[in-house]
């Protein structure tokens, strides 16, 4: 990282300079990384264009200052991920499915025969079963996009499976647990009250969802598969831009 050798405050100015760049490139050729070049960074020869040219660098400290945060952001979220991708390489796709369903079976055990030692009631143990089943495929196809993709496919498929993995399995124990439910259904349904009224309100088409979508059953598992993808997504591209601004060696 940018930070190893220069410390925190010259990584800081590491990390910004090269965003600062990127946004001159924007427009003008010859920026990003030009300064130890034989050419050297490239500037207008003209009052006007200089002009034009030190007002588009100006333009970009405020956007600059509102992505940063992002990129610390994104670092933080890439050492996480990284840990875990580590992981999921080291044990393959087999090996995280085997895992998976390893920990799910175990689970799935104690609600078939002791269902009072994980407080599941009714359909505890087709709840378990369901929901680690989701998991686990859920969790393989993460591995799997991650190993044979790029990082378009990593960032459109492979982060979102692995949030489906994480979300998605309470939500269909739901469906078959009232104990599951009572905690899983309430949270569902003020998330997605407060997403209607707040967000989709703002653009006129609360009405349309309120008027066609009842909040039930596997209305539920859409609310989070919505929440799930996209939320893959932005990590996948915090992590991008992490990559982008601050390259690991």
């Amino acid at each position: 990282m940018s930070t190893g050798s220069k410390g925190v405050v010259g990584g800081i100015r590491i990390d910004l300079n090269r965003l600062h760049e990127t946004w001159m490139e924007l427009v003008y050729p010859r920026q990003r990384n030009a300064n130890d070049t034989v050419l050297g960074t490239w500037t207008p020869d003209s009052a006007v264009g200089m002009a034009l040219y030190r007002l588009w660098s100006a333009l970009g400290v405020p956007v600059i200052a509102l992505v940063y945060p992002l990129v610390l952001c994104g670092v933080v979220l890439r050492y996480q991920t990284r840990r875990i991708d580590g992981t999921a390489t080291r044990l393959g796709v087999v090996g995280v499915v085997l895992l998976s369903v390893l920990a799910w079976g175990g689970l799935a055990a104690l609600a078939r025969f002791e269902p009072g030692s994980i407080d599941l009631v009714s359909g505890g143990f087709t709840a378990v079963a369901v929901a680690g089943g989701v998991a686990t495929l859920s969790a393989a196809l993460a591995v799997t996009f991650r190993r044979v993709g790029g990082r378009g496919t990593t960032v459109a498929l492979a982060y979102p499976f692995a949030m489906t993995a994480i979300f998605l399995p309470p939500v269909v124990a739901a469906l078959y647990s009232t104990t599951v439910a009572s905690v899983v259904i309430p949270a569902s349904d003020s998330l997605s009250r407060w997403f209607l009224y707040e967000v989709l309100a703002t653009v006129g088409v609360a009405e349309f969802f309120i008027e066609n979508f009842d909040r039930e059953g596997i209305a539920y598992v859409i609310i989070w598969l919505g929440i799930s993808i996209p939320l893959g997504w932005v990590l996948g591209l915090l992590v991008t831009l992490a990559d982008f601004v601050r390259p690991t060696e």
